[in-house]
């Protein structure tokens, strides 16, 4: 019988003490300076992530899980540098049988089944018959749908949590057919399937059974390589595709992260491609910087120090809302 978690990694305060299942997220040997070794663990739920460190026992507890196994451990939480720290005195490996499923991996609080509706509902006014025929391909494919549904649009920054990349791709679809309203002479067509197809290879990038992770093929391609051969697998099903309209769609996947620096093959070289990359910077930036004031103490004006934005968030009054599209 599954056990329930007594609490959530989001409710930990310095000074509780942990006896609890987590996810093992990651683990890492490090050394101090006298040269004994130490780990660093990354314990996540549902709620989030927790680092942890152990001290003692190290070599023994350091064998008794891999990452990505679920493992109860036994630890005293406090402050490290600012943030929050358990120091973990003992910790074993749980069967997967024995814990519930769903107190370890977010999920969208919207209606999946809808969204989907409506990004096909979308995806159906296109005018263009190679497009149009290529939308009906991804979605006339069941497996792909059902993974689609499911899976994170990443393992922390955005959308990380099970429905996350449907959520992020209808999010953009919508912006782009606003932009592409807005500025005149753009393909709608191609931004709109950019839209769709950008982070598609996320679907086989990231596992996400009871942990958000890589894949092998994740880390060995990445999600921009994984989609590009997922377009081509589809164009070849579709006689007589255009080769410029393949090679345009294709460009607006490898360029989509804005520069070789982030990921990108390419920068964007067309309009469309340009829109794509801003588009999904947007939406992308927008849910994290939501989801870390939703993690926040709620009774604060301003947030904690964000690091990687460098920067506090300002709440805004009792009217601001969350909802998007």
């Amino acid at each position: 019988m599954a056990e329930a978690k007594a609490k959530f990694a989001a409710d930990i305060a310095a000074g509780d003490g942990v006896e609890d299942v987590f996810v093992l997220a990651d683990k890492s040997m490090a050394h101090k300076r006298d040269g004994n070794p130490y780990l660093n663990l990354t314990l996540a739920d549902k709620s989030g992530q927790i680092k942890g460190v152990v001290w003692d026992d190290v070599a023994r507890i350091a064998a008794v899980a891999q990452t990505g196994d679920f493992v109860r451990v036994s630890a005293q939480a406090g402050e490290y540098r600012g943030a929050l720290q358990l120091v973990v005195k003992h910790m074993i490996a749980v069967p997967v049988a024995s814990v519930a499923p769903e107190d370890f991996l977010a999920t969208t609080s919207r209606n999946v089944d809808q969204m989907f509706d409506r990004l096909k509902a979308v995806t159906d006014t296109m005018s263009s018959k190679p497009l149009h025929a290529l939308m009906h391909a991804l979605w006339g494919d069941p497996e792909l749908v059902r993974q689609f549904k499911r899976a994170p649009a990443a393992k922390m920054m955005h959308h990380a949590y099970i429905g996350g990349l449907l959520e992020h791709t209808l999010s953009m679809v919508l912006l782009a057919d606003k932009i592409a309203s807005h500025y005149g002479g753009l393909d709608r067509d191609l931004l709109l399937a950019g839209a769709v197809l950008h982070d598609m290879g996320k679907t086989r990038e990231l596992s996400y059974g009871h942990s958000l992770d890589y894949t092998d093929e994740g880390r060995l391609l990445s999600h921009i390589i994984i989609g590009v051969e997922l377009v081509n697998e589809k164009i070849q099903s579709i006689p007589d595709f255009p080769p410029e309209q393949a090679a345009l769609l294709k460009h607006m996947i490898v360029s989509h992260h804005g520069a070789r620096e982030f990921g990108s093959p390419e920068p964007p070289k067309t309009i469309e491609a340009v829109l794509l990359n801003y588009i999904d910077e947007i939406d992308s930036r927008v849910n994290a910087i939501r989801e870390f004031i939703a993690a926040d103490d709620p009774d604060a004006s301003w947030t904690s120090y964000h690091r990687l934005l460098a920067r506090h968030f300002f709440k805004g009054g009792p009217e601001a809302s969350n909802d998007s599209p």
